[in-house]
């Protein structure tokens, strides 16, 4: 296993379609496994496979409190086929815009469909955290970060703050 590194904002490849993952496979297991290390090193709760530059369809999360065993979770292809009616709001953050976060109104509940880890069809039933969470990553899947989110005002001083951040990168 290997800790992939992370994409950030400004970088374009976040807002490319993730194209569906079409075998799933010894190789698709072993980059699994290195999503879900670079994940819990980053630390995060989840991960889009296009934060570490691959665009397939795929994610990892892991909603468990701080004295909770780890419980990580895969989605292959997951296609969200219903949303319920309440709407919640949460705090969220990026690991590919670190340090940032701003309060976002989802659907407090959520269906997908998806692949598990071994290629069998499930549909999860989401609510809370985890259905946050599940549609913040599938939106990454998408090319949408959580600042679309947001007011266009806010959103515009976030992607000039990053974009200024990598600038200085590349000169550092």
């Amino acid at each position: 296993m290997s800790i992939k590194p992370i994409i950030y904002l400004p970088d374009p490849i976040l807002r490319q379609q993730s194209q569906p993952v079409e075998r799933v496979d010894q190789e698709l297991s072993g980059f699994i496994d290195d999503m879900i290390e670079t994940m819990y090193d980053a630390p995060g709760i989840g991960l889009a496979a296009i934060q570490v530059g691959v665009p397939r369809r795929l994610l990892v999360i892991d909603v468990a409190g701080k004295d909770e065993p780890r419980n990580p979770q895969v989605f292959i292809n997951p296609e969200l086929v219903a949303t319920g009616d309440e709407i919640n709001v949460y705090e969220e953050g990026c690991l590919s815009i670190p340090d940032y976060y701003a309060d976002v109104e989802r659907p407090e509940s959520i269906t997908v469909k998806h692949l598990d880890r071994d290629g069998r069809e499930r549909v999860t039933e989401a609510g809370g955290l985890l259905a946050t969470c599940l549609q913040h990553e599938i939106d990454h899947l998408n090319g949408v970060l959580f600042i679309d989110h947001i007011s266009k005002l806010k959103r515009d001083m976030v992607i000039r703050k990053f974009t200024k951040l990598a600038k200085q990168r590349v000169t550092a």
